[in-house]
């Protein structure tokens, strides 16, 4: 839709009345420079905040070492069942020298933390700063906050040796499936991908056999094998150990 201005002028209209005239070139230039001004400056700043928040978080997680990703539910309660495996999860990777990462928040990202910080081992927080702030859980010893929800996902996949998914909502559904995709494509290293608990995963799994492979034909055979579905945080730590080690080795 073109631009116009409106201008005095005596010899298109009666003298006093106003008119309206395409803006010229030069016009419709100066008027883009003015009105989206400020638009690209924020746009730039933006930018700047972002790398900005890269930059560091790859400096918070530079002194970590032998890091463990912990994804699930923010709702669950300590009386859940996947809660406490959560914690005696955490306990473990912590006694045997794993540093514990989690979204620093409550449900499944509190017990893992608590199983950590029990164990006196160093338990990461990547928080996200919400309009209602939501809150780090107790057992965080070390925590960064992040603006953007994607920048905190490439922080939480960034150095993980291995990634383990407690049942949970879209968000954990979300960040398992980005990893599974940057692994099956290659644009990250095969490590462990562990589910824990076969009444959550089975279905999801099932439907994946059924209808994206079997149906579709949507992805190859070989896909399913980039993760593992267990039922205790005993077979879960298991295959961590030994995932990390084999890299190791």
């Amino acid at each position: 839709m073109d631009v116009f201005k409106t201008r005095k002028s005596s010899s298109v209209s009666k003298k006093g009345e106003t008119c309206r005239i395409p803006l010229t070139d030069d016009e419709r230039a100066q008027f883009k420079l003015q009105n989206e001004g400020p638009k690209m400056s924020e746009i730039t700043w933006r930018i700047f905040r972002i790398m900005a928040e890269f930059v560091e978080g790859f400096q918070f997680l530079s002194t970590t070492s032998r890091e463990v990703t912990v994804f699930g539910s923010t709702r669950v309660p300590p009386t859940n069942r996947w809660y406490q495996e959560a914690v005696k999860f955490g306990r473990m990777l912590g006694e045997n020298g794993f540093t514990v990462v989690t979204g620093g928040g409550p449900g499944i990202m509190e017990a893992a933390n608590k199983g950590a910080y029990e164990a006196g081992a160093e338990s990461i927080g990547l928080n996200i700063q919400l309009p209602h702030e939501q809150r780090v859980n107790p057992y965080v010893t070390r925590s960064r906050a992040f603006y953007y929800f994607f920048t905190r996902k490439v922080m939480l996949a960034a150095s993980a040796q291995a990634y383990v998914y407690f049942p949970g909502g879209f968000g954990t559904l979300d960040e398992l499936f980005e990893i599974l995709t940057l692994i099956q494509t290659k644009k990250s290293e095969r490590i462990a991908v562990v589910l824990v608990g076969h009444e959550y995963w089975d279905p999801l799994v099932e439907w994946i056999r059924a209808s994206v492979l079997g149906r579709l034909d949507a992805i190859n055979p070989e896909d399913i094998e980039i993760f593992t579905v267990v039922d205790t945080a005993e077979d879960a730590f298991d295959l961590v150990k030994s995932s990390v080690e084999r890299s190791i080795f």
